[in-house]
């Protein structure tokens, strides 16, 4: 399934060489769990370099050896990043070492097997989660079901201002989630050629959640 992205105005897709590089390495079926976890993380800071572009800033007086000075400083906050369970927790930490005093929230989702549909489990978020600008975490865009159930379970607890941050994205997930929030952000590190028959993106790099805690093969 082909898909022209520029059709939809709110997808980011980040076209940078180290993106495409550490991407690749997630792919290869030989990179481990001790050095797939850490380029996940590395991948988060890369991409949340650019989602967070635009955050606002507030001017505040500083002193520094020479003199006093007004500079901008990020509004820390206002921002928190939701990871959806288990595999955006992956995503989390590269973010939060950006901005370490940000809040965090969690949504905890899992895919029915049968009809690929989103399962709600777990939830925390902060209490003014409608006051602040949320980053909504999950390394694979597939069908889009997980990504729009979260943002719905967002809405629900108030939120009003949301992004999506994934690394790899399939067309119909992209055009599920576009269709449905046209007014959220979608940040992309690749957009990958089409999901298969039991809704996984190919080429893909498999099971993210399983490569990132080592549970591949297991139950």
């Amino acid at each position: 399934m082909g898909i022209d992205i520029s059709k939809y105005k709110n997808v980011i897709l980040l076209d940078h060489p180290l993106i495409k590089h550490k991407i690749t390495q997630l792919r290869k079926v030989e990179t481990s769990t001790h050095k797939f976890r850490p380029i996940v993380q590395e991948l988060s800071v890369i991409e949340g370099y650019e989602a967070l572009r635009n955050v606002e800033t507030i001017d505040v007086e500083v002193q520094t050896p020479i003199e006093k000075t007004i500079q901008p400083e990020v509004r820390i906050n206002d921002l928190c990043f939701v990871p959806i369970l288990r595999a955006g927790l992956g995503m989390a930490d590269g973010l939060l070492e950006l901005i370490p005093g940000a809040a965090c929230g969690h949504i905890g989702l899992y895919r029915d097997e049968v009809t690929h549909e989103p399962v709600e489990y777990y939830c925390k978020l902060p209490a003014d989660i409608g006051e602040k600008q949320v980053y909504l975490l999950d390394p694979m865009l597939a069908t889009g079901g997980s990504a729009c159930g979260a943002v719905q379970i967002l809405k629900n607890h108030g939120a009003k201002r949301i992004a999506f941050i994934c690394i790899i994205a399939a067309p119909e997930g992209v055009k599920a989630f576009c269709e449905a929030n046209p007014d959220i952000p979608l940040y992309i590190g690749a957009l990958d050629r089409c999901l298969n028959d039991k809704a996984y993106i190919c080429p893909g790099l498999g099971d993210c959640g399983d490569r990132i805690f080592g549970t591949v093969g297991k139950k």
